[in-house]
């Protein structure tokens, strides 16, 4: 999911021309669909982490329920632990991305500033 964000150099490179061959290539609708490309791959990854957040909060909260009704149990221990964890990685997963997007977003900025500038500022929406 993260190939475009991986690629972006090279991505910006084969996309938006050098003096040279300005001429030949519209470089601002160029910017302009790689910005549509980034934005609806970081919304898509974005909606699929925060739907992995809810998830594991659901089940944390089953755990806690059952760990509740069952204090000594050490299966339930595990697994309240475990679903800890899976939270703690969601959550920090959510953090990943927000620096992989102002990473991109500083790239996409460096390359398509003269020719390309979204409408609502450099944010996804």
């Amino acid at each position: 999911m993260r190939s475009l964000d991986d690629k972006i150099i090279n991505v910006l490179n084969t996309t938006v021309p050098t003096e040279s061959f300005k001429g030949q290539i519209d470089a601002s609708e160029q910017c302009k669909d790689l910005f549509s490309q980034l934005q609806a791959n970081f919304n898509s990854r974005d909606k699929a982490i925060r739907g992995c957040v809810q998830h594991s909060a659901a089940a944390l909260a089953t755990e806690k329920e059952r760990k509740a009704e069952n204090p000594d149990s050490l299966e339930c221990l595990k697994r309240l632990r475990k679903g800890q964890t899976q939270l703690r990685l969601m959550q920090n997963e959510l953090s990943i991305e927000e620096i992989v997007m102002d990473r991109t977003l500083k790239v996409f900025q460096e390359r398509c500033r003269n020719h390309y500038k979204p409408a609502h500022g450099l944010k996804f929406l």
